[in-house]
């Protein structure tokens, strides 16, 4: 059987197009190689630990060697990959070399936009609403599932190929590639207008695309990726522009499995905002300093992150979720039984050096964040200072005399007639000085002043922040941002104001241990937060026990600290990088490679 000359590849009409490759940012795709990548002295933002020798693979061709001796697979894999690009890529390489290639694309079998969005109405809220309700569905909701099913391979081609999200619930008895890619590229692609959502063919606003995604998109693919763990023979990543790297499911296994017990460090990505600062761009020289600013480093937000492995000088990125869904047990020692496959706490940047004031804002109870949203647990923060000027502040607390409905009528005032209000009159204001720790249980009015390096500790869940007052000021995009006081009423403890303030907000350290030249001190956290904080110091050298509890942590004064886990593992971490430390470690020793006495931040649950 010959090619035909109009549809060579036998793919389906529809998909015949490809995306151009766009992304709307001024930051650089991660290097698809180390070769590429200048290591500084300090911060590096492209961490990754090393899978051995010829473990991870380059460019489509070495994947279609691979396919060639399967002669057929299944491509599955998430939401935001250029699928097009990838069926055309594939097809011409295979193609080439004369082989009679059968591609069956799942985008012909989800059911229609109208019955797709009348299946995720009860999840994605009022059109205008900033949130939605996490899905209770599974991705073969989304699909024609019969027909899919009945899809069945060529057997007058040589090579057959089902590919697309989704590809899997085909039940094809073959191998299984997963593609995948980083949160961070599938949202400068969606700025970019690049992607569209799941069965979507045009993209919408981004705060919608990003509303449906979060709620909706992201649940399924990932209860998805989770089934499919154990029977992905190939994981790709689908980043680079020059093409995909790819190994073997049981090497990257492996190396999450060698990591679950020693110590990690997940890829941070960055973000500007209207009240970025400066603080990043200057003190960590890979970030393109084009951008206008950095507002936000999503250190370990997992939900977001990835995880960097290396064979050979090429580098593989995979979700940090694989590390929950295959270790948990390994990670979080005696809580997984109680956080399952959420990593629960969550360290990032909030950078106001040269830049604004956060808005006024709190977050929502735990019944409302589960009645509302669908999230198992709350978003209760702290704002740990590891750098500020002398005239950095932090909001928090309510004033002694707050009277909840002249606070609430001055906030719809200023909202509808776009005026500033004297903020202070209800909202106290404190000094931030380089270590203190500002405790933010969930319902307390609170926002970090200008000239602040925030290091917020907090519980994962990470966009429900109902802003209050934004400051009178746009958005980035030269819009106003929303505002959200009906929902932050709902929520607010007007308890937490006066002198409670300062005695209950504002942790006060103490010496928990102190030996030699090494001192421990406990910052000790609210009553309702889950997770607890202790910051090391020493001059040279210091042992720490896991005691089977995971302990995340950060050089919050110093030069670099080597971290030496019990079974010798060896990673060296310079100042303000955040690592993990598992509670399967059992033990760990840092040592301070500077002649600064090194300070490190260690949270854990407690």
């Amino acid at each position: 059987m010959k090619p035909d000359p109009i549809n060579p590849y036998h793919i389906p009409n529809q998909v015949m197009s490809i995306e151009e490759p766009m992304r709307k940012t001024e930051q650089e795709i991660m290097p698809d190689r180390t070769s590429k990548i200048n290591k500084p002295a300090g911060y590096d933002i492209y961490p990754y630990y090393s899978l051995g020798n010829q473990k991870i693979f380059s460019r489509y061709p070495s994947l279609c060697d691979y396919i060639v001796e399967q002669k057929t697979v299944i491509i599955d894999g998430y939401v935001g990959v250029y699928w097009n690009r990838l069926i055309n890529a594939l097809a011409e390489e295979l193609n080439s070399r004369g082989l009679i290639v059968n591609i069956t694309e799942t985008s012909s079998y989800f059911k229609n936009e109208q019955e797709i969005n009348t299946l995720l109405v009860p999840f994605l809220g009022a059109e205008d609403a900033v949130w939605g309700k996490k899905t209770t569905l599974s991705l073969s909701d989304y699909f024609n599932l019969d027909a899919l099913k009945r899809t069945t391979v060529d057997s007058a081609a040589e090579i057959n190929i089902m590919i697309g999200c989704g590809a899997a619930l085909a039940g094809w008895d073959a191998p299984l590639i997963y593609v995948d890619l980083p949160k961070n590229e599938l949202q400068h692609r969606m700025a970019a207008g690049a992607i569209c959502n799941l069965g979507m063919r045009q993209p919408e606003g981004q705060m919608e695309m990003y509303k449906r995604f979060y709620f909706a998109d992201w649940v399924v693919l990932n209860k998805h990726k989770k089934a499919l763990l154990h029977q992905i023979s190939v994981f790709a990543d689908a980043q680079s522009e020059s093409g995909l790297n790819w190994a073997f499911g049981k090497d990257v296994l492996e190396g999450l499995g060698r990591i679950s017990t020693s110590v990690f460090r997940a890829r941070p990505w960055f973000a500007p905002g209207t009240w970025g600062g400066q603080w990043m761009k200057e003190k960590m020289p890979q970030l393109n300093q084009n951008e206008v600013n950095y507002a936000w480093s999503f250190e370990l937000i997992v939900p977001e992150n990835g995880m960097v492995f290396e064979s050979d000088g090429l580098l593989l990125e995979v979700s940090f979720d694989l590390l929950m869904f295959s270790h948990n047990e390994n990670v979080l020692g005696k809580h997984a039984a109680q956080f399952g496959d959420e990593f629960p706490i969550r360290f990032d940047f909030l950078d106001t050096f040269g830049g604004g004031n956060l808005s006024i804002q709190c977050h929502p109870g735990l019944t409302y964040i589960r009645e509302e949203f669908g999230e198992n647990i709350t978003q209760d923060e702290t704002y740990y200072i590891l750098d500020c000027k002398e005239d950095a502040t932090v909001y928090l607390g309510f004033q002694e005399d707050i009277e909840p409905d002249r606070f609430r009528e001055s906030l719809e005032k200023s909202n509808a007639n776009n005026e500033a209000i004297d903020i202070e009159k209800y909202v106290q204001v404190h000094q931030a000085k380089k270590h203190d720790l500002f405790l933010i249980p969930n319902g307390t009015v609170h926002s970090a002043g200008a000239e602040n390096l925030v290091l917020e500790i907090s519980a994962t869940p990470y966009i429900f922040t109902f802003k209050m007052y934004d400051w009178v000021r746009p958005g980035l995009d030269g819009k106003p941002r929303p505002i959200n006081i009906d929902h932050a009423f709902k929520n607010l403890d007007f308890s937490r104001k006066g002198d409670q303030v300062q005695q209950e907000l504002i942790s006060k350290p103490y010496v928990f241990f102190e030996q030699d030249d090494q001192v421990g001190y406990h910052l000790p956290t609210h009553r309702e937060h889950f997770y607890d904080v202790h910051r090391l110091e020493f001059d040279n050298e210091i042992e720490v026990q896991t005691e089977n509890i995971c302990h995340i942590l950060m050089l919050v004064e110093g030069e670099s600290i080597t971290v030496t886990s019990a079974d010798g593992t060896r990673s060296t971490f310079a100042f303000a990088e955040t690592f993990v430390i598992p509670a399967a470690a059992v033990s760990y020793q840092i040592v301070n490679n500077g002649r600064q006495r090194a300070k490190v931040i260690k949270a854990f649950l407690k």
